[in-house]
């Protein structure tokens, strides 16, 4: 399966995903950090993917949804955006609503 395939896969597969740098338990970066720490947060479930140990995602992410950047945070199919946005939406409580109502459409 090609690798862009593979990230549209695991996109459309898991309601709530992060593209990181490490994992959520041990992140290698302070940006991943942040942001695995905000979905965390929100006692729900998400996949996660270890940029930094598949070396194809991590060269081809980018071009997925033209975003240059790690971590990249999916809900329900859909690059919300990195760490800022992560964060920003947290605050705002929008975080918590588009990922639970993705965890139940995914449900239903």
């Amino acid at each position: 399966m090609d690798v862009l395939q593979r990230i549209k896969q695991q996109v459309e597969t898991y309601p709530v995903i992060i593209y990181m740098k490490g994992t959520p338990q041990l992140p290698q970066c302070g940006f991943s950090s942040r942001t695995a720490e905000a979905l965390k947060s929100l006692g729900i479930e998400f996949a996660y993917v270890n940029v930094l140990a598949d070396p194809e995602i991590f060269e081809n992410l980018p071009r997925f949804a033209d975003w240059p950047t790690f971590p990249q945070v999916y809900v329900d199919g859909e690059l919300i955006g990195g760490c800022d946005i992560t964060l920003e939406m947290l605050e705002s409580g929008d975080l918590k609503q588009v990922a639970e109502a993705a965890l139940a459409k995914k449900a239903s």
